[in-house]
C-alpha cells in the first residue's frame, strides 16, 4: 500500500504560498512517486517477476473540498501516477490500483465528524466510517491474482457529501 498524504495549508488558488503547495507536492505526490519508484524496481527485478502497488488516491482526487487546492490537485495526480504504473508495469506482470476513501474514522480526519467546509459556506458534521473497512478493501485488492486489477475503488461513509458534492 502506497499510502502518503496530508491535506497541508488550506486555502485557495490565491492565498496558498509557493512554500505550502512545494510541501503537499513533496509528501503526497513525490513522496507516493518515490515508494512507487522503489517497489517497481524491485518487483521488475525478482524472479519471477511481479507484483501489485496499491495507491492511497482520495475521493478528493474525483471532487475538492473547499480551499484544498494543494491537496486536490496531488491527489488528482495520484490518479495520473496509477494509471502510468498500470501501464508501464504490463510487461512485468506488475498491477497497480487505486483506492480513493472518503471519511474513514481516523485521527487525520476527527476534525470531519466535527464539522467541515462545504461548498456552499456552511461548515457541517460528516458522517465517518471505521477504517477497518478500508483495511479490508485493500485486503481484497491485494489478494487477487496478478492477471486481475482492481484499478479504481472508492469507500466512502455512506451519507457523505460526495455524490452532488458542490
Amino acid at each position: 500500500m502506497n499510502n502518503a498524504g496530508t491535506f497541508g495549508t488550506a486555502g485557495d488558488v490565491g492565498e496558498l504560498s509557493p512554500a505550502d503547495w512545494q510541501a503537499a507536492v513533496q509528501v503526497n505526490l513525490t513522496g507516493s512517486f518515490l515508494c512507487a519508484q522503489q517497489a517497481f524496481r524491485v518487483m521488475k527485478e525478482q524472479r519471477p517477476q511481479g507484483g501489485r502497488i496499491i495507491n492511497n488516491g482520495s475521493i478528493s482526487a474525483h471532487s475538492p473540498r473547499p480551499r484544498s487546492v494543494a491537496y486536490t490537485a496531488t491527489k488528482h495526480a495520484i490518479t495520473g501516477l496509477t494509471k502510468s504504473i498500470s501501464l508501464d508495469g504490463r510487461p512485468y506482470d506488475i498491477a497497480c490500483g487505486q483506492i480513493d476513501i472518503g471519511n474513514a474514522a481516523t485521527e487525520m480526519t476527527a476534525g470531519i465528524a466535527t464539522g467541515a467546509a462545504q461548498a456552499d459556506g456552511t461548515v457541517r458534521p460528516e458522517p465517518t466510517f471505521d477504517a477497518r473497512h478500508v483495511a479490508e478493501a485493500v485486503l481484497y485488492m491485494a489478494g487477487l491474482p496478478l492477471s486481475a486489477n482492481v484499478q479504481f475503488l472508492t469507500i466512502t461513509a455512506t451519507a457523505m457529501p460526495f455524490i452532488g458534492r458542490g
